[in-house]
């Protein structure tokens, strides 16, 4: 069991998002390494991820002076975009059938500021998945924090885009 309570046994019950390998820096997380510096997903950084139970995942965001606002928060284009990636990786360790999906919606209500130099947790639950969609909820946190709640809908799509150029 890690630090933070975390065990890694049992994992067959829940998912791990494909190309997902250990972090060595951060025990019991996983990641798909670092994101291409050209790609849009390399402004939030490392993006890491557990599974936390049938059901439930959880992403960790790392939180620097790059994604701070003008008024001394974290920007909320950063967060939006952090946790819409949470419900991908997080949805993922939930036990959400593996494959291509599409944001078709993305609420969050923003509770309380966050801070850089502490790590964000999205806290993802898997609410129903049907042959199409998958329908998740969370929140984040910092510190033990409720700082953001989110409820979003993810769309299978059958042809994923070909990579931008």
């Amino acid at each position: 069991m890690s630090g933070d309570g975390y065990q890694a046994e049992g994992l067959e019950d829940v998912g791990l998002p494909r190309g997902a390998t250990p972090d060595p820096n951060n025990p019991g997380w996983y990641s798909w390494g670092d994101f291409p510096r050209s790609s849009f997903a390399a402004a939030t950084g490392r993006l890491l991820f557990k599974p936390d139970g049938p059901g439930r995942g959880i992403a960790r965001m790392f939180p620097t002076e790059d994604h701070m606002n003008m008024g001394g928060s974290i920007h909320g284009g950063a967060i939006m975009s952090f946790i819409d990636m949470s419900l991908f990786a997080g949805g993922l360790c939930a036990g959400m059938e593996s494959g291509h999906y599409v944001t078709l919606d993305l609420t969050t209500h923003f509770l309380a500021r966050g801070q850089a130099g502490s790590p964000l947790d999205s806290h993802v639950e898997l609410v129903r998945q049907t042959r199409g969609h998958a329908f998740l909820q969370g929140v984040v946190k910092q510190n033990g924090e409720n700082c953001y709640s989110f409820c979003g809908t993810l769309k299978r799509v059958n042809r994923p885009n070909a990579p931008a150029r």
